[in-house]
């Protein structure tokens, strides 16, 4: 489909994409920055291109514009961003589509509905997806967060809407310690995604932890690549991929494929993506968010599945 990618990113991925490039005869373009000397992915790709200067070496990742101007003066036809980075950019994907350049991702309406959890959760919710009690709450307004505890329950756990990875969460087991862990929720979702927005939902005290990794064509074609299991976490921060996922029935995780293909089905899903989900003690499902993008622990499936 493509006869030159342009990887948006360093390290171990890019040269994972490189590689693969390489097996399927696509020619491949590396971007790096001064600093970093000549790194190992540059070396793979058929050419490299270094990176305007920036304030920090990540930074220069971060140029949506100059990489874009790259890929068109190096004749790319699409853009990998691999993880990290611009890989859930809605920007970068516009100005792919601007320069009729592809974007190997979702499109950027999408990648926007996900980046938002609030809106990702209530999508769900439309598909017939099972989502967790929740509520959108101010972190400044006393009233509406006891508000939200009644609706919601305890325990709780405070969540950033911009937010990702585990950051800024706080669990809340009473009361008297919502309003402490609102302010801190939302002061870490302001430093960390620039947006103090945060919501609460329902905490499964021993809960399992499931993704389902999914990969879609723009023709409506979705398959999953089965599941992995990331419930070992020390703050909210996985520590342990493992797949398949051990002693996981049988009906359940062919409920959570389903369910996974589906919601890439309904919303138009394009490229490979992860649907995570909340297992409680007697086996219910919950959405907690979707990764627009190839995940980090995509090489646990790939060793698995072979893809």
């Amino acid at each position: 489909v493509f006869d030159k990618v342009l990887v948006a990113n360093r390290g171990e991925i890019a040269c994972r994409v490189i590689r693969t490039c390489r097996n399927l005869g696509v020619s491949t373009v590396a971007v790096y920055t001064p600093a970093e000397g000549r790194p190992m992915h540059s070396d793979l790709a058929d050419e490299a291109h270094v990176l305007p200067e920036s304030a920090t070496p990540a930074g220069a990742y971060l140029d949506a514009g100059a990489i874009v101007d790259i890929a068109v003066n190096s004749g790319a036809d699409a853009i990998h961003p691999g993880y990290g980075f611009l890989s859930e950019s809605p920007a970068l994907a516009e100005k792919c589509a601007q320069h009729g350049i592809a974007f190997v991702g979702p499109h950027p309406e999408l990648a926007r509905l996900m980046a938002d959890k609030w809106a990702a959760r209530k999508k769900m919710a439309t598909l017939g997806v099972q989502v967790l009690p929740g509520a959108r709450v101010d972190a400044d307004d006393q009233e509406s967060a006891t508000a939200a505890i009644e609706e919601v329950g305890l325990p709780l756990i405070v969540k950033a809407i911009d937010g990702g990875g585990g950051i800024g969460m706080q669990v809340v087991e009473s009361e008297s310690r919502l309003q402490r862990a609102l302010r801190r929720a939302s002061s870490s979702a302001l430093r960390a995604f620039g947006s103090p927005e945060v919501y609460i939902e329902k905490f499964i005290t021993r809960a399992r932890h499931i993704e389902i990794q999914i990969i879609a064509d723009e023709h409506g074609n979705v398959r999953h690549l089965w599941e992995r299991e990331c419930s070992a976490q020390r703050r909210h921060q996985k520590v342990i991929e493992e797949a398949p996922a051990p002693c996981l029935p049988d009906l359940l995780r062919q409920s959570l494929v389903d369910m996974s293909v589906k919601a890439a089905r309904e919303t138009n899903y394009v490229g490979a993506g992860t649907f995570e989900f909340i297992v409680d003690d007697s086996h219910s499902a919950y959405f907690l968010e979707a990764n627009t993008r190839l995940q980090v622990e995509h090489g646990v499936t790939e060793m698995v599945t072979g893809r």
